[in-house]
């Protein structure tokens, strides 16, 4: 930034705060923890419920419940976050909450606990999204908000391989003196509690705030007050979310593919190990989507981010018309959805940022995260009920359908800037 001296006839040039700062190291360290832990449980969840005799239409049913609940809790989080002006230590309590919640899966026996704590794991997630969001966008210049993005998804997904990888090492290799066949999974859902508290201590520690400028606005007035341009974005995001179905919908495909061939135990760990390969394309192109955005745009490289999670989808279409049960090949379709997920984690956010005035950034994230939980609540649940009342490959067609429809909204009707 230049500033001039008349005095002196000199300019000054005032450096722009770095975009790699505390903050945004911090954020990305608390989100990598909690990942590895929520991670852990849902790599191998699926495995799990198949063992307890739950239907896809459950698993649906539950994914959706949770997406629900985490929307309402972002819209109100991020609205009252705008109202106080103040943002860290609610987002804190999300981070608890969430790290907490998935060790309530190992007492369960049927689909009651493992919805508990689903929805108290995804109210927590609600409640920190749209706060730390709205840190991290007021952390870093904004000409550097694809790169500050792009970096936090990247720490953030590496704990999703982590996750994973531990959950598969801990069920193959660790043995138990229980007979009982789901003893490996309950052990699993109680360690991860060990990285789920520690994120919450991670962002407590490392992230500070500055009080931002309270908006006296009431609810509604502060979600009319949005400005068109972003209500355009929001509705490609929304069309997209309609089909953009939970990743453990991915998993399960992938478990009901190979069984016939592998069994089910190998089976959900190599589905398990195909979602670490989903992780590591998330973690790869975060930040190189990010980084790139700030010099080219972001409208295009989200749409295309869009198109490959229909891509992905139509490839288990096929898998299943044509029972393809080849590793490399699913593999493929996890990495297709991996690179659709960090484009659509960088680039969403990023959007919302340049869009939207900073004093309506809580209430802007908030209304982002309710319609990508709403989609969310509709895509599980009618790509689960489709599967179980129908068949797999008309779940995962009408998923093909409404994400590829979401890339082409994004691109000919979202603005730029």
């Amino acid at each position: 930034m230049k500033v001039s001296d008349e005095s002196s006839s000199k300019v000054v040039l005032r450096p722009e705060p770095p975009w790699l700062n505390r903050n945004v190291v911090g954020m990305g360290l608390a989100s990598l923890l909690s990942d590895a832990s929520h991670e852990m449980a849902t790599a191998v969840l699926p495995g799990f419920l198949a063992l307890l005799g739950l239907s896809a239409a459950t698993l649906g049913f539950i994914e959706g419940a949770a997406d629900s609940v985490s929307s309402a809790a972002k819209l109100c989080s991020g609205w009252l976050s705008d109202r106080s002006g103040r943002r860290k230590a609610l987002a804190v309590e999300g981070y608890f909450l969430t790290g907490f919640s998935m060790a309530i899966f190992a007492l369960a026996h049927g689909w009651l606990l493992v919805f508990v704590g689903r929805v108290l794991g995804w109210f927590g997630r609600g409640i920190r999204g749209p706060l730390r969001d709205a840190l991290l966008a007021g952390s870093v210049p904004a000409e550097s908000r694809g790169k500050a993005f792009g970096f936090h998804r990247t720490g953030d997904t590496l704990g999703a391989i982590i996750g994973p990888i531990v959950s598969v090492w801990l069920i193959a290799h660790c043995h138990f003196r229980s007979q009982d066949p789901s003893a490996p999974f309950r052990r699993v859902f109680v360690l991860t509690l060990i990285p789920g508290i520690a994120s919450g201590l991670a962002f407590a520690k490392f992230v500070t705030e500055e009080r931002g400028l309270p908006t006296q606005a009431r609810f509604w007035a502060s979600v009319k007050s949005l400005p068109v341009s972003y209500r355009r974005f929001l509705l490609g995001c929304g069309i997209f979310g309609l089909g953009d179905y939970a990743r453990t919908m991915l998993i399960l495909a992938a478990t009901q593919l190979l069984s016939p061939t592998y069994g089910l135990r190998v089976a959900a760990e190599l589905a398990a190990m195909f979602y670490v390969g989903h992780n590591v394309f998330y973690a790869g192109y975060s930040y190189p989507i990010g980084a790139l955005s700030d010099r080219l745009g972001r409208r295009g490289l989200l749409a295309g981010g869009y198109l490959a999670g229909a891509l992905s989808s139509l490839g288990i279409v096929a898998a299943f018309v044509w029972k393809l049960n080849v590793a490399v090949f699913l593999l493929a379709m996890f990495g297709l959805a991996g690179l659709s997920m960090a484009a659509e984690e960088a680039l969403e956010g990023a959007m919302t940022a340049d869009l939207v005035q900073e004093n309506l950034h809580g209430t802007a994230y908030g209304v982002l995260g309710t319609i990508n939980g709403i989609g969310d609540l509709v895509s599980s649940g009618m790509v689960g009920i489709l599967w179980t009342l129908l068949s797999p490959i008309t779940a995962f067609f009408y998923a093909t359908l409404l994400m590829a429809l979401g890339a082409l909204v994004i691109f000919y009707c979202s603005p730029e800037k």
